[in-house]
């Protein structure tokens, strides 16, 4: 005499299939190679956005000046000393506003240069700071 017992067997239209018909194996090895596809894309965009940038500036010291203005100083450091860079520098007021904004030529040589300018503003600024730079320096910033 057998002790082993038969599964109860389920009502179909209740629980559905008993097995589940599997995906054909190209299916998955498509959807793998577009996933592949799109973290390249989203990894080379990153990199591109978030990389290491090709200037850096870096505030040194801001001081306030008499008639609405302030004096920034800042270290720029290049990948490419050999070319002309902007900066566009700017001062806040005490509501966190922006109330001035200049552009600063970095000539070219040298790896690092310590620059300073005078950024005038719209109201009494408590700080200065740097905005961003790039090498597309506009005509009317660079001599003849």
């Amino acid at each position: 005499m057998s002790t082993q017992q038969a599964a109860p067997a389920l009502p179909e239209g209740r629980y559905g299939s008993v097995r589940a018909e599997r995906a054909p194996r190209w299916r998955r090895w498509v959807f793998t190679g577009v996933a592949l596809v799109i973290s390249a894309g989203l990894a080379y965009v990153a990199y591109i956005n978030l990389g290491s940038t090709p200037i850096d500036a870096q505030r040194v010291g801001f001081e306030p000046r008499p008639g609405d203005s302030m004096q920034i100083t800042l270290d720029v450091t290049r990948d490419d000393p050999a070319s002309p860079a902007v900066c566009v520098v700017r001062v806040r007021d005490v509501t966190g506003a922006e109330s001035g904004r200049k552009e600063i030529l970095i000539p070219a040589g040298g790896d690092t240069r310590r620059v300073s300018s005078v950024i005038r503003s719209s109201g009494q600024p408590v700080t200065a700071d740097v905005f961003g730079c790039s090498y597309d320096v506009p005509r009317y910033l660079s001599s003849p």
